[in-house]
């Protein structure tokens, strides 16, 4: 019988070969992290627009059955629109839920019960405190709801005068 007594080469990388890996993985981590920054920050802006979006289809649609429902003066639970319970101005824009005022000067009580009724389920959350998605302030007669998960001041303001809904990004 004859033994094979000869020693088998170790395999594996040089140490040339692992510092180039490296250096290529760096090289695209330098280019993939701002693209991965840049993919959060739009997801914020997408998310204040939706919402916003969202808010102003809801305020459109209790004009719109406020005015199926023949009225032309304020009125207080606008039958046909989410639960029956949303308050609108003489011009049929929405004021109130709970407090029962057609009154167009908002107050943060008031806007946060415009929100939570125009947006019903699964609207995000708001306070005039933190923690909330959106923090209410007023600013003259109108609505303003800041953002809150980017801290970069982005803001929707919603003016029961006019209906209007005004998106501001930072």
């Amino acid at each position: 019988m004859k033994r094979d007594y000869r020693k088998s080469k170790q395999q594996g990388f040089t140490l040339i070969e692992l510092v180039v890996v490296i250096a290529i993985l760096a090289i695209l981590a330098a280019f993939a992290l701002p693209r991965f920054a840049q993919l959060s920050e739009q997801a914020h802006q997408s998310s204040i627009r939706a919402t916003a979006g969202a808010l102003a289809a809801g305020v459109a649609l209790a004009k719109t059955q406020w005015v199926s429902n023949g009225f032309t003066a304020a009125e207080t639970d606008v039958v046909g629109f989410g639960n029956d319970n949303v308050d609108v101005s003489d011009d049929g824009w929405p004021t109130s839920v709970a407090s029962d005022d057609t009154g167009t000067t908002m107050d943060a009580t008031k806007c946060e019960e415009v929100w939570l009724g125009v947006l019903q389920s699964n609207a995000p959350t708001v306070s005039t405190t933190a923690p909330a998605e959106y923090l209410i302030s007023i600013t003259g007669d109108d609505c303003v709801f800041t953002y809150q998960a980017d801290n970069q001041g982005s803001t929707i303001a919603y003016d029961a005068d006019t209906g209007e809904i005004t998106t501001t990004i930072n």
